[in-house]
């Protein structure tokens, strides 16, 4: 019996960027099934004593640039350390995923979920924009229009709510996070420890 690893991110996080088709390798590598939860970071900062970037001390946004610099070094994965494009509200592009999601499965919401990271932190586009949306899920060889029509409806402000209430009611105060049978792993620098649990 295949595993099921739930997968709470925010898609305008560097980090969940650098983790994410690692964690998507993984999982297909240990024959694990992916429940996607794009979420609403700042609500549950709001609950679990977060900070916004902007609020956070100087050092730990100086520190921060020096980690982004140098685990993308590390694991060869382009990433621009201030896009023009950021901070940007990740609302509309959660709501997005969730809908291919809906109408099209996991596989291809991990898909363009990608490609919407690697837009915002390689390529410098504005997740925050209905028609840079619309033409990354054009890329993805999905229907952008339709699918940015269906992203705005309320049953998928609906389930962006209720991935929401479920992060806060799990715990959790970060992205990405993952959570294999009960047991949560905080940010892709976890990911060799969940390899691990995927593996046993």
């Amino acid at each position: 019996m295949s595993k099921t690893c739930q997968y709470y991110f925010a898609p305008h996080s560097p980090w969940s960027y650098l983790g994410h088709e690692r964690f998507v390798a993984l999982a297909k590598a240990h024959g694990a099934q992916i429940d996607i939860r794009p979420f609403d970071l700042g609500k549950v900062f709001g609950v679990s004593g977060g900070l916004p970037l902007a609020k956070r001390a100087p050092q730990r946004q100086a520190y921060r640039l020096v980690e982004l610099a140098r685990w993308s070094a590390f694991l060869g994965v382009p990433l621009t350390l201030q896009p023009k494009f950021f901070p940007v509200s990740p609302d509309a592009a959660a709501r997005l995923i969730i809908a291919a999601r809906l109408t099209h499965g996991v596989d291809t919401a991990l898909q363009l979920s990608g490609a919407i990271m690697r837009g915002l932190w390689a390529e410098e586009r504005n997740i925050g924009d209905e028609e840079t949306l619309v033409q990354i899920a054009n890329s993805c060889g999905l229907d952008g229009r339709a699918l940015t029509k269906s992203s705005q409806t309320a049953s998928v402000q609906a389930e962006y709510d209720k991935n929401t209430e479920a992060a806060t009611a799990a715990n959790i105060f970060g992205s990405p996070w993952y959570v294999l049978d009960g047991e949560s792993f905080w940010g892709q620098d976890r990911l060799d420890f969940l390899e691990r649990a995927l593996a046993s």
